[in-house]
């Protein structure tokens, strides 16, 4: 069997990922960094989500000498000039909680009357340190004033997605991996990998 490991220790996104790309089993073992036990950390400096996808993915596929799935998302509002970006997971401080960064957004935005924002994905997939392909999605929707929801993780229950008239924290699972920025960029690694992408070279001689 081989092996895919998905270079995060976000227990949300684990499950988003292994949910959406569960079908890619047996062919496929799906493994976080935790379970392989790889403890070692990326320097996350990247000015996009894609370039910080790329460091996570060359870097651990490099590391452990498996095909890596890098992933970077966060959120850009309109009205704080696509902030929090890049620095989604960090908004707060580093390890703060969902609430505390939430709790920042919410004091930047409490006289913002444009609440327009857009959730993006970036996915780097990788072998030996080299980038074989990446991925992105993209999802719009606004902010609410208040959180609204229980499921999900991060700004999910500030995201309202007006298609469905909830939050993205009001979403079953199921729901939100039809539609979300990371459902869409993990259909199209799905793609690539059904249409050979992951294959190994044959050696001659």
């Amino acid at each position: 069997m081989n092996s895919l490991l998905l270079a995060t220790r976000n227990p949300g996104k684990k499950l988003e990922i292994q949910k959406i790309l569960q079908d890619l089993r047996p062919s496929y073992d799906l493994i976080s960094l935790d379970e392989a036990n790889i403890h070692s950390p990326v320097d996350e400096c990247g000015t996009t989500f894609m370039e910080n996808a790329r460091l996570k993915a060359d870097f651990y596929s490099r590391l452990s000498g498996l095909d890596t799935l890098g992933d970077d998302s966060g959120l850009e509002v309109m009205a704080l000039n696509n902030r929090p970006g890049v620095f989604s997971a960090r908004y707060a401080g580093e390890g703060a909680s969902d609430d505390e960064r939430i709790a920042k957004l919410l004091a930047e935005m409490i006289h913002c009357r444009d609440r327009r924002a857009r959730f993006v994905s970036a996915l780097c997939l990788s072998r030996a340190g080299r980038t074989l392909h990446t991925f992105t999605g993209l999802v719009r929707g606004e902010i609410l004033y208040e959180k609204k929801g229980n499921h999900g993780f991060g700004y999910d229950p500030l995201f309202y997605y007006s298609p469905l008239k909830k939050t993205f924290a009001e979403l079953s699972l199921d729901e939100k991996n039809r539609v979300s920025h990371r459902a869409q960029a993990l259909r199209q690694l799905k793609k690539f990998i059904a249409g050979g992408g992951l294959a190994k070279p044959t050696k001659i001689g």
